[in-house]
């Protein structure tokens, strides 16, 4: 079988805003595409919702020392093609790993606690 990455974009505008119970609504037609996708034979291998894209951070290799920069400023003629999930002890940690790996743009966005006791995004824990 094939695997396929399903890189999920939409406006950030639904965090400003985001009740408990609409966060709570959002997080079950999730769980309810995770048992169809089962149900159709398939199997979800891995996942994160990602926090804001503020909060990410771009390594771009330039043919001399890799730049770090704020935010996910690819440029558009640029096409994301991969994704992978690395656990590390910091964002320090996360982007001395950026600095070496094997592409020419690489965004590193911490990754967002959607667990049933989790707050919603900007809501106090």
């Amino acid at each position: 079988m094939a695997q396929y990455a399903f890189l999920l974009f939409d406006t950030e505008e639904f965090y400003d805003n985001v009740t408990p119970e609409a966060w709570q609504e959002a997080m079950k037609l999730h769980t309810a595409f995770s048992e169809a996708v089962v149900a159709a034979g398939a199997s979800i291998l891995g996942g994160e919702a990602l926090e804001r894209s503020s909060t990410a951070s771009t390594v771009k290799q330039t043919g001399g020392d890799p730049i770090v920069t704020d935010g996910p400023f690819i440029e558009t003629k640029e096409a994301l093609g991969g994704f992978y999930l690395i656990e590390c002890k910091d964002l320090d940690q996360a982007l001395a790993l950026a600095k070496i790996c094997p592409s020419g743009n690489v965004e590193v966005r911490p990754v967002m606690n959607t667990s049933a006791d989790a707050a919603p995004p900007g809501q106090p824990a």
